[in-house]
């Protein structure tokens, strides 16, 4: 049985670790048609590596625009999101992309697949983009980590909802990212292939020593995690009452 998540913002078993990822009193707005809208306000968070947390609440709460503030995809309007010490307001073009890169991996309920490619074209994307040597080998190796290792010459519509999921995993971590975010992954999935998923990332985590933020708005697949981070109207609140 896994053990129960805490529900508290701030861990718990990781305290003696550095934080990896940390936001503070991080505030994110848009203009839309004219109306602001405070997509997170005055949000402090410290995640650290080892972590599996989840981010539940209702649509529009502030999981998607968190995540993509955590891999350096959007910036706060206020406040720093820092990643090993670093704020990303801090970093240029250059840096950033490295950063991206390097350092993190996404994961999408809608998979995300390009399906011109084959599954072991779509998983070495990345590393012949950035110039990586023994882009076939590791997108290989990543293949078979995901037990997809038989399917690498499929086009993406060839495969189930579940092995698109695994080959889009495998997408993420073909650069041994530190930070993996995923937005929904199991939402496309029926509730067994859900627990397939989220039983992976489990070991994505417990083998690579990898932070993981997962949006869901699944109680099931958040009860997976470490610790659960509650948001609503952009603010984190405090766990429901049992």
């Amino acid at each position: 049985m896994l053990p129960q998540p805490t529900s508290l913002a701030e861990p718990s078993q990781y305290a003696e670790t550095v934080a990896l990822l940390r936001l503070e009193s991080v505030s994110k707005h848009y203009a839309t048609d004219g109306a602001r809208v405070d997509a997170l306000r005055d949000v402090t968070l410290s995640f650290n590596p080892g972590e599996f947390v989840s981010l539940v609440g209702p649509s529009g709460c502030g999981k998607s625009t968190l995540l993509n503030l955590a891999g350096a995809m959007d910036f706060p309007s206020s406040g720093t999101v820092s990643i090993d010490g670093v704020s990303t307001t801090a970093l240029n073009d250059t840096a950033l992309t490295r950063l991206r890169r390097d350092k993190t991996g996404f994961v999408f309920q809608s998979f995300q697949l390009l399906q011109n490619l084959s599954v072991v074209e779509n998983i070495e994307l990345p590393l012949l983009l950035a110039g990586a040597p023994h882009a076939r080998k590791r997108a290989l190796e990543r293949l078979e980590w995901v037990e997809l290792s038989g399917l690498a010459d499929r086009i993406p519509y060839q495969l189930s909802g579940g092995q698109m999921q695994r080959a889009a995993i495998a997408r993420a971590l073909v650069n041994d990212p530190r930070i993996l975010l995923a937005d929904e992954p199991t939402g496309n999935l029926d509730t067994a292939t859900g627990a397939v998923i989220l039983a992976l990332l489990r070991r994505v985590v417990d083998e690579h020593g990898t932070l993981l933020l997962m949006a869901t708005h699944s109680a099931e697949a958040a009860a997976a995690s470490d610790r659960i981070v509650h948001l609503r109207d952009g603010r984190l609140e405090s766990p429901p009452a049992l």
